[in-house]
């Protein structure tokens, strides 16, 4: 039977799946947008009360304001279902590879409008222009479990299968930090793993990115506030940008990973 399964493989023809239908693509992935026109008070409250990890808040001194943190959300889609279709789950997502300011998204309740700030990559951007100037557009990824729950490494596996073949864009993974241009960091950091990821992070050579993947690994997620872990990972190392999810999809990754490195054109929503 196996060899009856691989004698197909080989003989289906190549497919090699298009960038743009990658790029952004969010199935996946359960992330919520909103649907500003949709929007009142009573039901943003209601997404608000439904959210378990505070990814959804009113401010206190903006009550009239919706904030989303994307950084704090795990995709459990409750917003979703108690929002009459003011939230929904997003088939496009851009908000990976950005500085944690960008994984923040506000809409004006009374008017039902989004209020959209410019975030500030010009440090992030400098990094990868300098390790573009050096190596073209090669890069070199060392992945560091932190303190992860296996299944944003379950995500990072797949970018390396034909399907979503990081390769093609001449990126590698590689097992020493000394030979890495970026750090993608997964998992709340425990006690156990903070010291070790401070080593790993001092052994990779400058130029360097890191990127936080993931929940845990953008704000600690649901372990953190355990007394086995840090917290997220800028507390313990410098963060250049943030791929949220629970878990990101390798689309998510992808697309984060290219945004970094400023080869993803212009981002959406």
């Amino acid at each position: 039977m196996i060899f009856d399964i691989a004698k197909r493989s080989l003989e289906s023809p190549a497919v090699l799946v298009p960038l743009e239908q990658l790029l952004g693509n969010a199935t996946g992935s359960r992330m919520p947008d909103v649907q500003p026109a949709l929007l009142n008070a009573a039901v943003a409250q209601r997404a608000v009360d439904a959210c378990p990890t505070m990814a959804l808040v009113r401010p206190a001194d903006t009550p009239d304001f919706l904030v989303l943190n994307y950084g704090e959300c795990i995709g459990c889609c409750r917003c979703v279902e108690v929002s009459e279709g003011a939230l929904f789950v997003a088939d496009k997502f851009f908000r990976c590879g950005v500085r944690k300011a960008g994984l923040v998204r506000r809409w004006n309740i009374e008017s039902r409008t989004e209020i959209v700030t410019r975030e500030d990559e010009a440090e992030m951007h400098a990094a990868a222009n300098e390790i573009q100037a050096l190596l073209g557009r090669a890069l070199n990824i060392r992945e560091v479990d932190a303190g992860s729950c296996n299944g944003c490494e379950g995500e990072i596996v797949a970018l390396t299968n034909p399907y979503y073949d990081l390769e093609r864009f001449g990126i590698h993974f590689v097992a020493s930090p000394k030979h890495a241009d970026m750090l993608l960091v997964t998992g709340p950091v425990t006690r156990n793993m903070a010291e070790a990821l401070r080593r790993t992070y001092e052994a990779t050579p400058s130029p360097k990115l890191v990127v936080a993947v993931g929940t845990c690994g953008c704000g600690g997620g649901i372990f953190g506030g355990s007394s086995a872990v840090v917290g997220a990972v800028d507390e313990v190392i410098p963060v250049d940008a943030y791929i949220p999810g629970c878990p990101p999809t390798p689309t998510m990754l992808l697309t984060g990973i290219l945004k970094v490195l400023r080869t993803a054109g212009p981002a959406g929503p």
